[in-house]
């Protein structure tokens, strides 16, 4: 009796074994139409996140000269932070979730979060109203993060996810060039009111972040969630249909037979599990990517969240002005993943993460220098501050890259929000506030300061990088890391 039950348990978990030529199929692929779709697709949605916090920082000087709000600079840095806070715990329960539900109906939960959040910004009456709001505006953007790199990671071919995925999280700067734009316009007195066109601003945000949910409908679930969590069907359905609108590689076209891997389907992987894959299995890579998420997290939100501060308390210039500096600026911060961005694909992902790392790193050092012994005007800071990002974009968008496609596909979600979470909170929810109190001291000692704490991590990370990045370039995501639902 106890031996035919056995027979039964066994047959049972062989039947749950697939063998799936899936991943295969999808990176044997050259680029087609279904992959131009879920680049717009996803992309419109950093294009709004980057209108998004564009506009928060635009209108830090707004906000100060509100007769309702009257904002210090401390009150803005804190508010920023309120908002990466927000986006710290969002990733975090998003990505869990992310992973359990599949990365589809999450598109719709993060957004409806993000877009409801957004329009209560403009309704916000005092500090901690407006606080509270970007909190919750904050989680929305969290959750994107998972669910979006996921998602590139798993449908774009391995020869093309480097650029993709840098072009994608690059796309916030087109937003942030639209948003500084936006400011010029709806921060001039001579349009608006002062207490209504920031509101205005979040409004517009809002409304035309329904045009997402459209453009959403495009991007299917991700096929290699399907075939590991028992629906193989609807997978290769999936598959099928993107055969049909792109034609193979060269380089595989006269490929008859496609590879397999045999996989056992499971409804979730435990917490447990996920805890040992991350901080056991692979404590390296955890370590590189919490490097680089926690500098490139100081790095970027420090300065880009009081960037309005330095200029209106440092050079003088008008806070409805701030929108003419942040257009170069956008420029410097989109070019540089897209015209680097072929390199992490060519050259190599660990010379071109520490190259960019690197760089930007230095440059920064030596621009505080410059801004510390007044050697720079308005002009000739934003000038370096487009050369610094040109090099500091491609390098924060390469670490949502490397966490995302050298964890196995069961955690990929959570390994991003996890170390999201924690670079962001270690660094990001730092820096805001910290370079606004540095800011209030008038010193330009003590932000130069602050600059060189930011060029020193980012420097460190680029030799973490160097020694330790994997080498994952137009290799597939089972073979950088195995599915820990393979079977032999």
């Amino acid at each position: 009796m106890a031996e035919s039950a056995s027979t039964t348990s066994l047959e049972q978990d062989n039947a749950r074994v697939i063998e799936t030529s899936i991943p295969t199929r999808l990176d044997c692929l050259r680029w087609g139409g279904f992959h131009t779709r879920v680049v717009a697709a996803l992309g419109i949605t950093w294009i709004l996140d980057g209108l998004e916090v564009t506009l928060a920082g635009a209108l830090s000087g707004a906000l100060k000269e509100s007769p309702t709000l009257q904002f210090s600079n401390l009150d803005v840095g804190l508010a920023n932070s309120a908002y990466l806070a927000g986006a710290v715990l969002g990733a975090l329960g998003f990505g869990w979730l992310t992973d359990r539900i599949g990365r589809k109906k999450l598109f719709f939960i993060t957004l409806a979060v993000y877009l409801s959040a957004t329009a209560a910004t403009a309704l916000s009456w005092n500090v901690a109203s407006y606080a509270l709001f970007r909190f919750l505006t904050g989680a929305g953007i969290g959750g994107e993060y998972t669910a979006i790199n996921s998602t590139i990671q798993e449908l774009v071919p391995a020869r093309y996810r480097g650029w993709t995925d840098l072009v994608i999280n690059g796309s916030f700067w087109i937003g942030a060039a639209i948003g500084a734009v936006a400011a010029i316009v709806l921060l001039d007195p001579n349009v608006l009111a002062p207490d209504l066109g920031w509101r205005m601003a979040y409004f517009i945000g809002a409304a035309l972040g329904l045009i997402v949910f459209v453009m959403r409908m495009w991007i299917p679930e991700s096929p290699r969630w399907l075939m590991i969590h028992g629906r193989p069907e609807e997978a290769h359905a999936i598959v099928d249909g993107i055969e049909r609108s792109s034609k193979r590689h060269p380089d595989h076209e006269a490929d008859e037979i496609f590879p397999k891997i045999r996989l056992r389907m499971r409804s979730h992987t435990p917490l447990g599990e996920v805890a040992h894959t991350l901080f056991t299995t692979y404590r390296r890579r955890s370590m590189v990517g919490l490097v680089l998420m926690a500098s490139q997290a100081f790095f970027y939100n420090a300065i880009f969240f009081t960037f309005a501060l330095v200029l209106t308390d440092f050079f003088g210039i008008p806070s409805n002005d701030v929108g003419w500096y942040i257009l170069p600026f956008a420029a410097g911060n989109f070019l540089g993943p897209l015209l680097l961005g072929r390199l992490f694909d060519t050259i190599g992902r660990r010379a071109m993460i520490a190259a960019t790392y690197g760089i930007s790193g230095l440059l920064l050092a030596l621009s505080g220098y410059l801004f510390s012994i007044g050697a720079l005007s308005a002009q000739t800071q934003t000038i370096a501050w487009m050369v610094i990002f040109f090099f500091a974009s491609p390098a924060a968008s390469a670490a949502y890259l490397t966490v995302s496609e050298t964890f196995p596909l069961e955690v990929r979600a959570l390994a991003i929000a996890l170390f999201y979470a924690i670079g962001t909170g270690v660094g990001g929810v730092v820096g805001p506030a910290l370079f606004g109190a540095l800011i209030d001291t008038g010193s330009r000692n003590s932000v130069f300061a602050g600059y060189l704490f930011g060029s020193a991590l980012m420097i460190v990370a680029a030799a973490v990088a160097w020694r330790y990045a994997i080498a994952a370039e137009r290799k597939s995501l089972e073979s950088v890391a195995r599915p820990l639902a393979c079977v032999e």
